[in-house]
């Protein structure tokens, strides 16, 4: 068990001052490039939360809310909008890789970043290895489809589903991370071009519904009563998540204070305007009842509804390409995340070491990329999906609170933008994510748990004693070279004794 610090050294809930994060940024050898622009940033965003969700869950929303499923989505999405302004808050203000972490560490002090940075990296590990999975599946669907084939199910399925092992999950996830070493700005290309193909898709059902609309199937609009809609939302609000790791990649945007909340928020804007117009155009082809008896909604709603069935093999590319780019875009938020916490010292600080060529981290981006095609390949992942959902709402909770408290303690600290309504938003964001949380299953409680307690260990023998913030007051004696050299000052006098690693000349 790691000893009290010392009188006047920083304990565990010590936090970190905004303008030291910030001069981190530039130092030598963890410096990001800044080549993202705000529309790149914006499709970043659509692309994280426009997966196979909105491809599928009409038809659960439908089958609990019946036509009343439309404003489920809207509620969902309000759900979402309090913590999205917090999210916008934090990022334009403390515009630092890590997203929540970092936020936890400037607001509520270093062990509560600790826990939420190592609830990140399961939540974004977990889900990536999960959609990989769902990327697989996808690819059979739409080769089915558009030629009549599919992979034999050994290669195209893990040890749990009856295969050996999952080789277009592991292709995908090998691809992507290669991408994510080249660069952001060629995988922020990409990605955006992605989000072209799947908005696409999706305006393409939206079109093809409205030639075929009827107002027949709105009737009766609510049939099973107002709380059906609430429990509607607690499905769909997870169609939603990913606006998040837009905030993870803010040392490489190039107008930080302005792009960040205006991503944020817009994707958010433009996946619900697509999510409403989808179900509206979905319930408008097809009852309720068609919708919820399928795994494959819209393509169901188009098939049955609209009697166009080679439309099938248009969504199931769209359904392929919008997973791909969940893929790309969590993983390279769980990257920035991990960079975040390595470059604190509460993980080893040299893996947060950027390739001068490529501007990226590149031995933890290839690290995280291999552990997770091996997750995706073989390990059985149903059990364990629903970790991302109550890890995504934690955070939500604790990004809420850190705006409350920065406000109190850091009053006239420069905001590009602030959160309205200020502190009822924050809680009302608290509010709704506690609602969800408390539906999740028992099991999903226990595990959230097991992981933190194990974290929290984690934290105590390594984390705490080689945390940076620490480092700087020379508690255990394990300052580094650079330290020690700023410490005693070039010629070997006292200057600059007292000066922290944050303090010192980033041109070294």
């Amino acid at each position: 068990m790691v000893s009290p610090p010392s009188a006047g050294k920083p304990g565990i809930f010590a936090v970190r001052d905004v303008s030291s994060l910030l001069t981190e940024t530039h130092e030598t050898g963890h410096e990001l490039k800044r080549s993202v622009n705000a529309t790149q940033l914006m499709a970043m965003g659509v692309g994280a939360i426009i997966g196979t969700g909105i491809f599928v869950v009409v038809g659960a929303g439908a089958n609990i809310a019946g036509p009343a499923v439309i404003l489920s989505f809207v509620l969902a999405a309000v759900a979402c909008t309090f913590s999205a302004l917090s999210y916008s808050e934090l990022a334009s203000s403390i515009p630092v890789s890590g997203s929540a972490y970092t936020y936890a560490y400037a607001t509520l002090g270093e062990v509560v970043a600790w826990i939420i940075g190592w609830d990140l990296i399961l939540e974004y590990g977990v889900s990536v290895a999960a959609v990989a999975v769902g990327w697989g599946g996808n690819l059979n669907v739409f080769l089915d489809a558009a030629f009549g084939v599919e992979l034999p199910e050994a290669i195209a399925k893990s040890p749990e589903d009856g295969g050996v092992f999952n080789l277009p999950a592991v292709l995908v996830v090998l691809a992507i991370t290669a991408l994510l070493v080249r660069g952001v700005r060629e995988s922020a290309r990409v990605n955006l071009v992605m989000v072209v193909v799947k908005l696409l898709a999706l305006t393409f059902f939206i079109v093809v519904a409205a030639t075929a609309f009827s107002t027949k199937n709105f009737t009766p609009f609510m049939p099973h009563g107002v709380d059906s809609v609430t429990s509607a939302a607690a499905i769909i609000f997870f169609a939603y998540i990913g606006f998040d790791a837009v905030s993870t990649g803010s040392e490489e945007v190039r107008n930080p204070q302005r792009d960040l909340p205006l991503a944020i928020i817009g994707s958010l804007l433009i996946c619900t305007v697509f999510y409403v117009l989808t179900a509206v155009g979905a319930i408008g082809i097809a009852s309720p009842e068609l919708l919820s008896g399928s795994e494959a909604p819209l393509a169901t709603a188009l098939d049955e509804g609209a009697g166009i069935s080679w439309a099938a093999w248009v969504l199931a590319l769209g359904a392929l390409v919008a997973i791909t780019s969940v893929i790309l875009v969590i993983l390279y938020g769980q990257t920035r995340i991990f960079f975040a916490m390595c470059r604190d010292g509460l993980m080893p600080e040299r893996l947060a070491k950027v390739n001068p060529r490529y501007g990226t981290p590149v031995g933890l981006t290839v690290g995280l990329g291999l552990l997770i095609a091996v997750l995706a390949a073989l390990v059985p992942l149903n059990q364990i999906v629903q970790l991302v959902n109550i890890g995504t709402l934690f955070a939500f909770i604790l990004v809420n609170i850190g705006v409350m408290v920065l406000r109190r303690t850091r009053p006239d600290m420069p905001r590009p933008y602030r959160v309205p309504l200020n502190p009822l938003f924050p809680l009302l964001g608290i509010a709704f994510a506690i609602f969800l949380m408390k539906d999740l299953p028992l099991a999903t409680w226990i595990r959230f748990f097991v992981w933190l307690l194990i974290g929290v260990l984690i934290y105590l023998v390594y984390g705490y004693r080689n945390s940076r913030l620490r480092r700087a007051h020379g508690e255990y004696g394990i300052l580094t070279a650079e330290e020690r050299a700023a410490r005693v000052g070039p010629d070997g006098s006292a200057e600059g004794k007292h000066r922290a690693p944050d303090e010192r000349e980033t041109d070294e």
